[in-house]
């Protein structure tokens, strides 16, 4: 809790026994980047000497009949064993306050935390507190926020205890749960015996850094009982990234649904792989909520039926029929549209059980065309019709925007249409690498209340699509995903047929290297020039390289403005380029790069000058060398000459 002592206001954990408040450790190393600015709101204590005398709100003392408390870094001295807290971040810091508590003689390790979820990312944070036990000893119990604390990120539980090293509890990463609990029944010999086993353990406790500590006299522990069974080592509880993606934006939604007081959801379902990754997530809320309630959690039950307004006793059982009374799916069709993604919208909306509609927004597009010719007597026409690249822009971008403005009127009107009160949140379906490179229309169909697939890339998206084909139940999404990607923006023609990696100049591959080089490594143009070159130097040239290069640069500065208003999107993915609290960059850069490219080419003709190849015959077989200077590399051998490269 928040706790302001003297001028400053303090992130702290509160120690509390018996109606008595025994400890308040205020946090020491606050999270400071990605999506944290825990610096905006609190002071990390730097006073570690000691504890120091906090007084009590007046309310709180005569509640407790207590005036002071003691403040500061320290543990807990029980007659049996010693307890520390141990915030969040601090786990993570390079040295961590666990390491000298343990060598002060503290087996018990308290940390709660607010972790959220990330892709792939949970092998990091259980490393982080097996470790911290491994190799000092003692029981580390973690325990985590579960949910959509009101913002991008959700926090993915996975409260767990860990002795010697070895889990012995874990909690479900996943869940609708508002509480967890996680139980273990533990031996503290453990602890002692393994440190008097480490003879560098016993030699560091004895000449260590005095720890401040609150003494209490009570047991924690019990006397040796055959009736009590201790815990087993468990195998850790890992998800696949298919799983991930099934599991925590569908958490995210419900969690949003719920707190936001909407009705339910609205999605432009246009047959292809984003949307109908959305869909599949809704489908599987959908399944956790009914499931949840058939485990018999009354919090989600009472959820549902509020959100699903059933009456006389009636509640969810079965997800299809939920889906229909809170998601509807829109196809939103044009002229460009093929009937193979017609059918696979209606498809998948009935395999969902979403309340499905099929509208031409032919007609609303004609008008706007037809209004702008009255203003300026000019019609323009798509490329493939003879037009330029800027009218076939516009066309394009006339289409995205109406469905955008239509999608947003069906959500508050169709409620009122059904007798329904309130009103449904329009979801998005943009991927994150086309937020990178940002390929989509400013204020279009990307642009909605929220977008659980905004920090998602397009290869983890379709072989989500193909799990989701089995595992959901949603058989139509292998189709789904084999489809190549096409926004449909363009006539279909016989000899042109609007493609989605074409249109962009790079594939999606290309797009998830350049976002992870681009956030995660921090590269501008120069420095990811180089790292490609070692990356992709056996298939490309430093010349091809450079211009794959400066063309994503240059389309990425262009469209960089599209992040500020980027719809609000659930947090997945290390290289999202969400510009609101994750990815703190300007949107105006300079489309040219300058400097940089002209470094990219001073060092492509160094390359290119130091590129010796030299082969030599020696009783027929052929001994190629290769030297490339620029690189400081030199390799030799048989084979491809610039296999050194």
């Amino acid at each position: 809790m928040p706790v302001i002592k003297d001028s400053e206001r303090y992130n702290c954990q509160v120690l509390c026994l018996d109606r008595k408040i025994i400890m308040i450790r205020p946090k020491m190393w606050l999270a400071n980047d990605g999506n944290y600015r825990e610096l905006r709101w609190f002071t990390a204590w730097k006073q570690k000497e000691n504890l120091e005398d906090f007084h009590l709100p007046s309310e709180i003392s005569e509640a407790l009949s207590q005036t002071t408390v003691p403040f500061g870094y320290g543990y807990v001295q029980f007659l049996d064993t010693a307890v520390a807290a141990e915030v969040c971040e601090e786990l993570f810091t390079p040295l961590p306050p666990h390491a000298e508590l343990a060598l002060n003689g503290v087996e018990v390790f308290m940390n709660a935390s607010g972790s959220h979820h990330q892709l792939r990312k949970l092998d990091l944070r259980l490393r982080a507190f097996i470790s911290a036990t491994h190799t000092r000893g003692g029981v580390y119990m973690y325990s985590n926020h579960q949910g959509c604390d009101g913002g991008r990120l959700y926090y993915d539980g996975c409260s767990c205890v860990v002795v010697n090293g070895d889990m012995v509890a874990q909690g479900s990463q996943f869940s609708p749960k508002d509480v967890e609990m996680v139980f273990a029944q533990i031996d503290l010999d453990a602890v002692a015996s393994l440190r008097s086993s480490v003879s560098s353990f016993q030699e560091q406790a004895s000449c260590k850094a005095k720890v401040s500590k609150v003494f209490v006299p009570y047991k924690l522990c019990q006397s040796f009982n055959l009736q009590i069974s201790l815990s087993s080592p468990l195998k850790i509880k890992y998800h696949s990234p298919e799983e991930e993606i099934a599991l925590g934006p569908a958490c995210w939604l419900w969690d949003y649904l719920r707190r936001s007081g909407a009705s339910g959801f609205l999605l432009p379902l246009s047959g292809g792989a984003d949307s109908s990754s959305v869909a599949a997530i809704v489908g599987s809320m959908c399944q956790l909520v009914v499931k949840e309630i058939a485990n018999g959690d009354e919090q989600v039950k009472a959820d549902a039926i509020r959100i699903g307004h059933y009456t006389d006793g009636q509640f969810p059982t079965d997800s299809k029929e939920f889906a229909k009374r809170i998601f509807y799916t829109v196809f939103m069709g044009s002229e460009n549209s093929s009937e193979a993604t017609t059918t696979r919208a209606k498809v998948l909306a009935d395999e969902i059980g979403s309340w499905h509609l099929n509208v031409s927004i032919d007609g609303v597009v004609s008008s706007l065309i037809s209004l702008f010719q009255t203003l300026t007597g000019k019609r323009p026409r798509y490329k493939v019709d003879g037009g330029s690249n800027i009218e076939n822009l516009g066309l394009q971008n006339i289409q995205a925007r109406v469905r955008m403005v239509l999608a947003f009127m069906l959500a508050s009107l169709l409620p009122w249409v059904h007798n329904k009160p309130g009103f449904y949140l329009v979801l998005g379906s943009s991927n994150v690498d086309e937020g990178l490179r940002g390929y989509l229309t400013k204020y279009d169909c990307s642009s909605a209340d929220i977008n659980p697939i905004g920090s998602i890339s397009k290869m983890d998206l379709r072989t989500f699509l193909k799990w989701a084909a089995i595992h959901l139940g949603y058989s139509s999404l292998a189709e789904i995903e084999a489809a190549p990607p096409t926004a449909e923006l363009e006539p279909i023609r016989s000899n042109y047929s609007q493609l989605d990696e074409v249109d962009m100049g790079m594939t999606y591959d290309e797009l998830s290297v350049y976002g992870r080089l681009r956030k995660i490594f921090r590269c501008g143009p120069v420095s990811m020039f180089k790292n490609l070159c070692y990356k992709w130097g056996t298939k490309l040239t430093p010349a091809e390289v450079a211009d794959k290069v400066k063309y994503f640069f240059k389309y990425y500065s262009i469209n960089r403005h599209k992040m500020t208003v980027l719809t609000p999107s659930y947090h997945a993915e290390s290289y999202s380029p969400e510009d609101n609290r994750f990815d703190l960059r300007q949107f105006l850069y300079n489309v040219r790069w300058p400097y940089q490219f002209r470094k990219i080419d001073e060092l492509v003709n160094e390359l290119d000058g130091d590129r010796v190849a030299i082969t030599k015959s020696t009783d027929g077989e052929k001994v190629n060398v290769t030297a490339d200077g620029g690189m400081g590399v030199v390799a030799a051998g048989s084979g491809d000459p610039s296999a050194g490269f």
